[in-house]
């Protein structure tokens, strides 16, 4: 039995691999398939995020009688006024300090020179491989600078691109808040029973993983942000606002985010005073205990059960191939491919004889 079991895996591999040699032979004719698939990404991936934060809303006022068309017209109501509260009283503050912060880098350039300065006092009793180091840094100081420039540029472009986009959203939204519901049934119309059944079940995992992920990510990243913000009002941060935003946003990206969010934090204090680089490290590591510990696991819980060395795997291998976007899309895009593998492999695992349920 063994021997039949191996055999026939093996050549389903063969034909896996015979597929999708095929389908690169004949890559050409999909050529037009992701050209518009690439064009309605945007919308698409911005109106699906807004949707699963937005539809517990609909729903819950679907269930106290409201018409599904009046309470998507309340949920956009309030994106807007969301919206023009964050114009009205947040953005000018953020533009405030992004000015100010222009302004203010000629005096935080004298503080790290005068950091400098008496790091030269004290060579005597820096030990040789850390001075080493150090000059090696200072050394290559430019060469950071240009590249961090470069990558806030490709941030940048890569924000415009959405923007350009963001029209569309709206549009998008509207439907699947409205008429999100009707996918399943349309689908399993065309099915048998089982067929439809097993698709239902499948949607229904797709569908919870997804809404775990964002919902959970949204909320955890809001408390992650105002912890921030509190935080940095204590020490006295300078650009308080602006860097608990950066963080918010950062906090999207798992496990590598927070890190990632504390660097502008750390170089505006040193720049500032240096021993505000401390504090800022500190107000971080404060903030993602409380995140780590009390916040994601009452929020998120288990949904994705996914491995620690899983993810930075995951957030490795995409920041390398697709950068910044690689980052946000990896996480949920794992779990879902996790979750119609696991289902399939039930399906089929169901259909196997009794005497002979395992795949080995």
């Amino acid at each position: 039995m063994f021997q039949k079991k191996s055999i026939r895996i093996l050549v389903t591999l063969i034909l896996v691999f015979a597929l999708i040699f095929l389908i690169y032979k004949t890559r050409f004719i999909f050529q037009p398939i992701g050209a518009y698939v690439a064009a309605i990404a945007v919308p698409i991936i911005g109106s699906g995020i807004i949707f699963y934060i937005t539809n517990p809303i609909v729903n819950w006022l679907e269930r106290r009688k409201v018409p599904r068309m009046i309470g998507t017209f309340i949920v956009f109501l309030l994106i807007v006024t969301a919206i023009s509260v964050i114009t009205i009283y947040i953005a000018p503050i953020v533009q405030k300090q992004f000015t100010n912060l222009i302004d203010n880098i000629p005096r935080m350039a004298n503080n790290a020179t005068r950091v400098i300065e008496l790091w030269q006092d004290n060579q005597n009793i820096i030990p040789p491989q850390v001075e080493s180091s150090i000059n090696h840094m200072l050394d290559n100081l430019n060469v950071y600078a240009e590249r961090l420039t470069s990558a806030v540029f490709d941030i940048i472009g890569q924000v415009f691109s959405f923007v350009f986009s963001f029209f569309l959203i709206p549009f998008f939204l509207f439907f699947m808040l409205k008429d999100g519901y009707k996918f399943i049934p349309f689908v399993t119309q065309f099915l048998s029973p089982g067929k439809a059944n097993s698709f239902k079940t499948l949607a229904t995992n797709i569908n919870h993983t997804l809404s775990s992920f964002i919902q959970g990510q949204f909320i955890v990243s809001i408390c992650v942000g105002v912890m921030l913000y509190i935080g940095y009002n204590i020490i006295q941060l300078d650009y308080s606002l602006s860097l608990a935003l950066f963080g918010l946003v950062m906090n999207f990206i798992p496990f590598a985010g927070p890190f990632l969010s504390a660097i502008p934090a750390i170089i505006v204090g040193f720049l500032q005073e240096p021993i505000l680089a401390l504090w800022a490290t500190v107000v971080m590591v404060v903030a993602q205990q409380i995140e780590s510990n009390l916040i994601s696991p009452n929020v998120m819980g288990r949904a994705l059960s996914l491995h620690p060395l899983t993810v930075i795997t995951l957030i490795l291998a995409a920041g390398g191939i697709a950068g910044f976007i690689g980052l946000l899309f990896v996480i949920p895009a794992y779990a879902v491919v996790k979750t119609i593998i696991a289902h399939f492999y039930h399906e089929w695992q169901r259909k196997q004889p009794e005497e002979d349920p395992d795949l080995m």
